[in-house]
């Protein structure tokens, strides 16, 4: 922390505060996300609804936060699992090479050539919108991406001597990716683990805009965007204050990301 500088201190704070509102929504959220708690549609910010109301009156703040558990909730689990199964093939195809890596190498190079949203699109098309779907689909297109980088970086470390001393020691493939390669290439992973949750979270709020995304009566910050775009022209916080939560989040992430010391650009697909 004292490495940090004061604007990746202040990007780390409010991402701290965007989990904690995650987590605590349903206690913080002065009503239900779902209840209609006024006649005044589209209405501004007023001292009863801090973030005014929605296209059927129903309030802002209240919807933002419970948002926010969707919002960042799919988006770490999928990028949990991309980064795993990447990361995981990564290492596994630099320390065996051969035909492995070359086949895993070739079956991602085609993936990554395909669209994010093309690919998230054919897939929900064809499998329906649902939690799970959405959270495999982000999962799956992303793993390409974080194979390229941990292999670059494993077949980097791999090349150095000591990685050469323990294979001569007679050291197993398993060994070596847990004991050698691993542990000097954590920087690089968890900054490319940013990087593609940011990634994530603007493909998944891309969807919920398109309506292939969160269905309702569930919402996230794509979601609120859409609901409410009709109220952009008068100016209305349901609007602006979805869009204005998408860009603090993924800003302060890339923010935090390009000023931790020592830290390496992920791929950017």
């Amino acid at each position: 922390m004292r490495r940090l500088s004061p604007v990746a201190v202040v990007a780390l704070l409010v991402i701290l505060a965007w989990a904690v509102a995650a987590i605590l929504a349903p206690l913080i959220a002065p009503f239900p996300p779902g209840r209609i708690v006024t006649r005044d549609t589209l209405a501004d910010i007023s001292a009863r609804f801090p973030l005014g109301s929605d296209y059927l009156g129903r309030d802002m703040l209240s919807r933002v936060l419970h948002g926010a558990r969707y919002t960042m909730g799919i988006a770490l689990v999928s990028t949990t699992l991309a980064c795993l199964m990447g990361v995981t093939l990564g290492l596994t195809a630099a320390a065996r090479g051969g035909w492995f890596d070359m086949t895993a190498s070739r079956i991602l190079d085609a993936m990554i050539s395909v669209p994010s949203l093309l690919a998230a699109l054919v897939v929900v098309s064809s499998l329906g919108s649902s939690i799970p779907v959405l959270i495999g689909a982000a999962a799956v297109i992303y793993t390409p991406g974080a194979y390229r980088l941990s292999r670059a970086v494993a077949v980097n470390i791999a090349a150095m001597d000591f990685v050469t001393v323990a294979r001569a020691r007679g050291e197993g493939t398993l060994y070596i990716i847990a004991a050698e390669i691993l542990p000097n290439m954590i920087l690089p992973v968890l900054t490319d683990f940013g990087l593609r949750f940011v990634f994530v979270v603007l493909l998944l709020t891309g969807m919920s805009f398109l309506g292939l995304g969160i269905q309702p009566p569930a919402a996230d910050w794509g979601t609120l965007v859409r609901e409410n775009i009709e109220g952009l022209s008068y100016g209305a916080p349901a609007v602006i204050m979805p869009a204005l939560a998408i860009a603090t989040l993924t800003i302060s992430v890339n923010a935090l990301i390009d000023r931790i010391p020592g830290a390496g650009q992920g791929d950017s697909r």
